[in-house]
């Protein structure tokens, strides 16, 4: 379980680090995060995985750096632990399943090929999972090109999951153009003349790469 939670962290954070401008605040927060991560796990896993995590910290930090082995563990503040916010979490996890199993359908049955075709309509009667979502990004967090919320019990022929009471999903497809970027399928593709087949978010973050790779030069 604690597995898969990192897999669909990582899935859907790989929009923001890859195609995110490099001045995209949520990226550089997300390499931090990712930072402390790497050093909390590898120190903590050397005593028992030895040549492995000096592998990997060698890997980041260069041969030339001092081993993890004389490396001290990481002191994780209490301030980090938010027990609220992990039951949130928890909530937004199981509106995700619902939509996610609802692409799989779509998936099999030869409708989509990518989870970012689809702009799934998430319909949710309970007011503790919606409130769970209402500030989020829900296209972002089941790594779709949309995603429409509606605060209600949803059709009767909508995909529901029995172990998640009050959502309900339905599939459909996005609508616009796939970015030759990030491959979302948005109706902005094209609104920046210099970059006519991304989006304007991508449009800027390679506006941003030319100007560094020109100052590089």
């Amino acid at each position: 379980m604690i597995r898969r939670r990192r897999q669909n962290a990582r899935h859907i954070r790989k929009d923001v680090l890859y195609c995110d401008p490099a001045s995209s605040a949520k990226r550089k927060a997300c390499l931090t995060v990712l930072d402390h991560m790497f050093r909390c796990t590898v120190t903590w896993l050397a005593p028992l995985l030895c040549f492995t995590a000096e592998e990997a910290w060698s890997s980041r930090y260069g041969a030339d750096a001092p081993s993890v082995h004389l490396q001290l563990f990481p002191e994780v503040p209490s301030s980090w632990r938010d027990d609220r916010l992990a039951e949130k979490w928890r909530k937004v996890r199981s509106v995700r399943r619902v939509v996610t199993g609802a692409l799989e359908i779509e998936r099999a049955q030869k409708r989509i090929g990518s989870s970012l075709e689809a702009h799934p309509i998430v319909h949710v009667s309970n007011a503790e999972l919606a409130e769970a979502v209402l500030d989020l990004d829900l296209a972002e967090i089941c790594i779709t090109s949309a995603a429409t919320l509606v605060e209600d019990e949803g059709p009767t022929g909508a995909f529901r999951l029995p172990d998640v009471d009050g959502v309900a999903v339905v599939s459909n497809l996005a609508e616009g153009t796939k970015c030759a970027r990030s491959w979302k399928v948005l109706t902005t593709i094209g609104s920046d003349p210099d970059y006519a087949d991304v989006s304007p978010r991508d449009a800027q973050a390679l506006r941003e790469w030319e100007a560094m790779r020109k100052a590089a030069e």
